[in-house]
């Protein structure tokens, strides 16, 4: 079992979490239970996963839930696409929680390979 607030990729998504729960203070009251809450949901998600993946036994399922946590990242980086599309975030916010969002996706690919080849490895 590791502790996951060791994991440089669980740090990140949680700071991105925390940015995305920042610009949709900025939303729009309507879109309290629409892109609100699936910005919030899918960001909070990414670090959850990767959090619950490191209190599992075994390395196949820490996989499982970084590939949750990916799809997550995946979703949220297509949310964010969608408020800047809609007028709700600014190109400079969008391009930074854009850019933190491609990072954490990269992080998450990268220590995906390196428990999938542990694991392998025996």
């Amino acid at each position: 079992m590791k502790d996951f607030r060791d994991l440089q990729v669980w740090q990140k998504a949680h700071q991105l979490t925390l940015a995305a729960y920042g610009v949709t203070t900025k939303f729009p009251r309507e879109e309290l239970y629409g892109l609100i809450s699936q910005i919030r949901r899918c960001g909070a998600s990414i670090a959850a996963n990767i959090a619950e993946g490191c209190g599992k036994r075994g390395n196949a399922e820490f996989q499982r839930f970084l590939n949750i946590a990916s799809g997550s990242a995946s979703e949220l980086e297509y949310h964010f696409l969608l408020a800047r599309d809609l007028n709700l975030l600014s190109e400079p916010d969008h391009r930074r929680l854009h850019n933190s969002v491609v990072e954490v996706k990269r992080m998450l690919a990268s220590l995906t390979k390196k428990v999938e080849a542990e694991r392998l490895a025996g």
